[in-house]
């Protein structure tokens, strides 16, 4: 059985400090040979311009793909060609389209409201030139009105020209196979067009308790009660949190999962044990 590929993801630093330890973090986890690297957007853009300088500081540092994250809501096409004009002269072949959130206090949705909207125009714009990804919510995109109306929206992203999408973390794999085959029922082929397993390591339990509420990602009452159980115990945490997403991995590999994109937090660790200990590396 072939080997999953593998990636991560990275947000852009704040500070001059941060983008230096990125660099530093980005060397280290490249040396495993990832498929690529995506790097996010902030809402609206409001990222922007951090955005653009750690995808061209990190396309410049080796031959790794980079793959941007671009958010449509909110901007016109004008400035979405710039960007992809942009990237184009970076040598970027690979793109995440997301909708994006609105930012606080924008009023307006813009000329490209939705990912799908984003998908199309970018392969009006640039034909296929670029690779592109999008989100897949395994256990239902949080404003959605139901799943099937979710998963309409997902297979149009992938008929609007989508090559994969990259699934929200989750910790039930069941949650991910459901999609999976539900996909494949409708016409798609995940092999073909992938359904990359979005994987979150856990090392903080507030951080990851918040996060996961606000996006709508389920994290199993038994991991939930654990984490409670150890209190400020960040090594038990760190080393229960490993164990529960190294199973989760090695379940989704045996189910023949195509590539796995770690949402890294910018930091090597637990994202390099665990790709090691999966055996992607080998």
């Amino acid at each position: 059985m072939s080997k999953p590929a593998f990636s991560f993801e990275f947000f852009p630093a704040k500070t001059e400090q941060g983008h230096e330890k990125l660099l530093s973090t980005y060397d280290e986890l490249n040396k495993l040979s990832p498929a690529y690297f995506s790097v996010t957007y902030g809402a609206g853009g409001s990222t922007r311009s951090r955005t653009l300088d750690i995808v061209q500081a990190l396309s410049a540092r080796s031959e790794t793909e980079i793959a941007p994250h671009m958010s449509c809501i909110g901007d016109d096409k004008a400035q979405i060609a710039e960007l992809l004009e942009f990237y184009k002269s970076l040598g970027i072949r690979r793109l995440v389209a997301l909708r994006g959130d609105l930012p606080s206090g924008q009023v307006g949705m813009g000329e490209l409201p939705f990912a799908v909207d984003l998908v199309k125009f970018i392969r009006e714009y640039s034909g296929d030139h670029f690779h592109i990804e999008v989100a897949a919510y395994p256990e239902m995109h949080p404003q959605a009105r139901s799943f099937e109306f979710d998963v309409d929206n997902l297979v149009n992203k992938y008929r609007a020209g989508a090559n994969a999408s990259i699934t929200q973390f989750f910790y039930n794999a069941d949650s991910y196979l459901y999609l999976r085959d539900t996909l494949e029922k409708r016409g798609i082929d995940t092999i073909a067009q992938p359904l990359v397993a979005g994987i979150m390591p856990i090392t903080n339990s507030s951080n990851l308790i918040r996060f996961a509420d606000s996006c709508g990602a389920d994290i199993p009452r038994y991991v939930r009660k654990r984490l409670a159980d150890f209190g400020d115990d960040s090594k038990s945490i760190r080393e229960f949190g490993f164990d529960v997403v190294y199973r989760l991995c090695e379940r989704l590999m045996s189910e023949g999962v195509p590539a796995m994109h770690f949402y890294s937090m910018n930091k090597v660790e637990p994202n390099k044990r665990l790709v090691e200990a999966l055996g992607l590396t080998v």
